[in-house]
């Protein structure tokens, strides 16, 4: 399976119903090895950092075998509205 950024934003958005997914193939030839991403997620509300983190991982489960570094940032709306206004 070819992990893509379309298919990760494609699953992030289904999965955990995120309003806002930025996925960046940060791979120094962009050969899909390494990924950036921000998920802004109302499944996020009242969870904790890890616990938001592992509804991640488990989300990207299949595809995180693919990948070797993956750096996340898990925010809800009212998070995303506030960084956005700063």
């Amino acid at each position: 399976m070819a992990v893509t950024a379309d298919h990760i934003r494609d699953k992030l958005i289904k999965e955990l119903a995120a309003v806002h997914v930025d996925v960046e193939d940060t791979s120094p030839n962009r050969c899909a090895a390494s990924y950036k991403v921000l998920v802004v997620s109302p499944q996020f509300e009242g969870k904790p950092l890890l616990q938001r983190h592992r509804m991640v991982n488990t989300c990207l489960a299949e595809e995180l075998k693919e990948i070797h570094a993956f750096e996340q940032k898990t925010l809800t709306p009212e998070q995303w509205e506030k960084q956005k206004s700063q």
